[in-house]
């Protein structure tokens, strides 16, 4: 009995660390959190905290769905950024992956199986060929996801002559609107991306030489890692989750939309660097970029939800990120002032 009890409290013990140690780390954040959903909660019941809107089941649902497509493309993002890297050509490939799937059906009429993994295939191919210009030229990743931003966009416009192709097939359309228990089917997508994600990140070797590459590219290649692979399997895992989302959305809103994905790499941008992960490389978790994601998709629904201008949205965005950057940065340079100050203390004392 005496052995049961002191099993159980190890068990308890070992799943509460972890929880502790999230909670440690991701504190400020987590704060920030809490206090624009309350917020939001006490503006939209103007004034009355018990009437405000943002707590109901319906809302909190409606949030999940909202920003389950930024969970999805955020975990690509944050491996790239955590690789020192940027990919702003995900939103297009949203674009160009939805519509490429849906006129696979609509104007080709393939089965909806084989129109999915067509979606698929395109954000992988997209991803891909970022991943290889990138990891063997020495041509910036900011310059060429650029270009495969204007590329994939152009081609979507051109593939649907810059109109929607509709698919009101059930098969497909359930992708995107299906509830499975209560919880819509994005939502479910989004977390086992999200569970696949750290575990690739923080108990496979590829995780490990993701942080080694980006803390410092030079050494990593010194101790024997292929950085080249590690920048490639980044942006192609990053271009395929940004395929999935393409299929996903194009089901959920019934068709092939070519502006599909507008300006979604800068959200899920703002919630990465938000959530903790560094612009400058070798740091970064998924679960602090989740917390990003949620405060993204909080405040695009707080604002909705209080009648704020969309136009305005857009400036609140902006200087949400101006402001993310700029704690990371000082950040950053706290910990390389404390790490230079720390040796001449000892000197000092020796």
């Amino acid at each position: 009995m005496q052995n049961n009890s002191t099993y159980k409290k190890a068990s308890a013990r070992s799943v509460a660390r972890p929880l502790i140690k999230f909670i440690r780390d991701n504190a400020a954040i987590l704060i920030g959190l809490l206090v624009i959903s309350l917020l939001i909660q006490f503006l939209s019941g103007s004034g009355n905290f018990m009437n405000g809107l943002f707590f109901k089941q319906s809302n909190i649902m409606n949030v999940l769905r909202q920003v389950a497509i930024n969970a999805m493309l955020a975990c690509g993002m944050c491996i790239v950024i955590i690789l020192g890297g940027i990919d702003i050509s995900v939103g297009s490939t949203i674009a160009l992956s939805g519509v490429i799937s849906a006129g696979m059906i609509t104007n080709y009429g393939l089965p909806v199986w084989l129109a999915v993994l067509g979606g698929l295939l395109v954000g992988l191919l997209c991803g891909m060929f970022n991943g290889f210009i990138i990891s063997t030229t020495p041509l910036p990743p900011f310059i060429v996801t650029l270009a495969m931003m204007q590329m994939a966009r152009g081609f979507a416009y051109i593939y649907t002559s810059g109109a929607p192709i509709r698919t009101m097939y059930p098969e497909f359309y359930n992708l995107g609107t299906l509830f499975v228990w209560g919880i819509p089917i994005q939502v479910i997508y989004a977390l086992v991306i999200i569970v696949f994600t750290t575990y690739v990140l923080n108990r496979t070797r590829m995780g490990r030489h993701i942080f080694a590459v980006g803390g410092n590219r030079e050494a990593a290649r010194f101790a024997g890692i292929n950085d080249r692979r590690v920048l490639f399997f980044a942006y192609s895992y990053t271009g395929l989750l940004a395929g999935i989302c393409g299929v996903v959305l194009a089901a959920r809103m019934f068709s092939g939309q070519p502006t599909a994905g507008d300006g979604q790499e800068m959200e899920t941008i703002a919630a990465t660097v938000l959530g903790g992960t560094s612009m400058l490389g070798g740091q970064g978790t998924i679960g602090g970029t989740m917390i990003g994601v949620l405060i993204m998709g909080s405040l695009s629904n707080g604002m909705n939800l209080l009648g704020i201008n969309s136009f305005w949205q857009y400036v609140v965005k902006g200087v949400v990120i101006l402001f993310a950057v700029y704690i990371d940065v000082i950040k950053k340079r706290t910990k390389k002032f404390k790490a230079v100050d720390q040796p001449e203390k000892q000197l000092a004392k020796g």
